[in-house]
């Protein structure tokens, strides 16, 4: 039972991620599932390095799939003006008690490349080359969606709190370096 649970973990932690970088339920479904038949094929010696290799399958297939919506993205963050506009209100914190529904939301409320650049770069935490590559961008403009990303899903993350709840409450910042309180 435990052994079922861990693949059912799996499965849905590789659609999950599938899914906020396409924003497309069915076809992260079918990569998930393609990943940990692969995984299931493969088992044994390598399947830790499996596990790890799965993710990057997903990554790559999820990016592919969306390959024409991400490169106009990506176009319209490279002619953004980087301004430094505040993140958030001062001394706001994510309250711990954000749910992944929420989280979720927030990111698929960003533009696609923005959002790829932070789920990549910050969540995954891939390095910038290996996030342009994948992106097919260079480096910097991956840095730009980063910073991008994080300050629009911060605003959105401050915002949909201050709806919710008016408490002080301790949780963590997201910003350009992600901190935890």
């Amino acid at each position: 039972m435990q052994a079922v649970d861990q693949v059912n973990g799996r499965i849905a932690d590789l659609y999950w991620l599938a899914y906020l970088l396409t924003g497309q339920s069915e076809p992260s479904l079918d990569l998930a599932i393609e990943a940990m038949e692969e995984e299931d094929r493969e088992g044994g010696f390598f399947s830790q390095w499996m596990l790890a290799w799965s993710r990057r399958v997903v990554i790559a297939k999820a990016l592919a799939a969306i390959r024409g919506e991400l490169a106009q993205s990506a176009v319209r963050t490279e002619a953004e003006r980087g301004g430094r506009l505040p993140v958030a209100p001062p001394n706001w914190v994510l309250d711990r008690g954000t749910s992944k529904l929420q989280l979720e939301a927030a990111l698929l409320d960003l533009d696609v490349f923005p959002r790829c650049a932070v789920l990549l770069s910050v969540f995954e935490g891939m390095s910038l080359e290996d996030a342009a590559t994948l992106l097919d961008v260079d480096r910097n403009l991956v840095r730009k969606g980063q910073a991008a990303g994080l300050r629009e899903l911060t605003r959105k993350l401050a915002r949909n709190q201050s709806r919710s709840q008016s408490r002080d409450t301790k949780g963590f910042v997201i910003t350009g370096e992600t901190q935890y309180a």
